[in-house]
């Protein structure tokens, strides 16, 4: 099964149900909603790149000026609107490596790994340069290797047993990847760029 397959499958919404992470891997969730908090002001205007079911910028306590989501999943992103339905924040379908949105934005953003799940990353990354142009505006959460055994359980939780792990992705018998970043890697993909660790199973970067 390919990581297309199995989030239309509805692996994300498996994935964000408490009942199924190690405590690892909560403490991570939750510590990105902390720091997207304190990122995000009411001045703000911020793109979610492969925003799933919107549930960053839906999360909220004090919404941007602007908020805009996008992703390639339809499911997803029906289920995006219905809950932006109350709300100034709009999400629509789209490759993100060729957005249709002009304009700049103050924060792009794309976190949980979600870049990370991606084939052509420096073109996702030419995208958030070019929607928010100003250097430390692009903001991505990825895997570091220590997050691998939390992972590991995860996703064993979800029911893809993981058969093999790399220096950069593990991989379960049906075929879904799932990668991970060192600092070297993060360095050799994105440039020059600002990180910082959230406990030991990921990455905050500032691109």
């Amino acid at each position: 099964m390919s990581n297309d397959r199995a989030y239309a499958a509805g692996l994300l919404n498996a994935a964000l149900d408490p009942a199924t992470q190690p405590p690892e891997i909560r403490r991570f969730l939750d510590a990105e909603e902390e720091l997207l908090s304190a990122i995000v002001g009411p001045e703000h205007r911020v793109v979610d790149v492969g925003c799933g079911t919107g549930r960053h910028l839906l999360g909220l306590a004090i919404p941007p000026r602007l908020g805009v989501g996008f992703d390639y999943e339809r499911a997803y992103i029906a289920e995006a609107a219905a809950g932006a339905r109350d709300s100034d924040l709009a999400f629509f379908v789209s490759d993100a490596t060729a957005v249709a949105l002009r304009g700049s934005f103050d924060l792009a953003i794309c976190l949980t790994n979600t870049w990370g799940t991606m084939s052509d990353k420096r073109g996702v990354l030419d995208e958030m340069r070019r929607l928010a142009p100003r250097s430390g505006s692009r903001i991505l959460t990825v895997y570091a290797p220590g997050s691998i055994e939390p992972r590991r359980a995860w996703y064993a939780n979800l029911g893809y047993e993981v058969t093999s792990v790399t220096e950069t992705h593990v991989e379960t018998a049906a075929g879904f990847t799932s990668e991970h970043f060192t600092e070297d890697r993060i360095a050799a993909i994105v440039g020059a760029c600002e990180l910082e660790p959230i406990g030991d199973v990921a990455w905050l970067i500032r691109a």
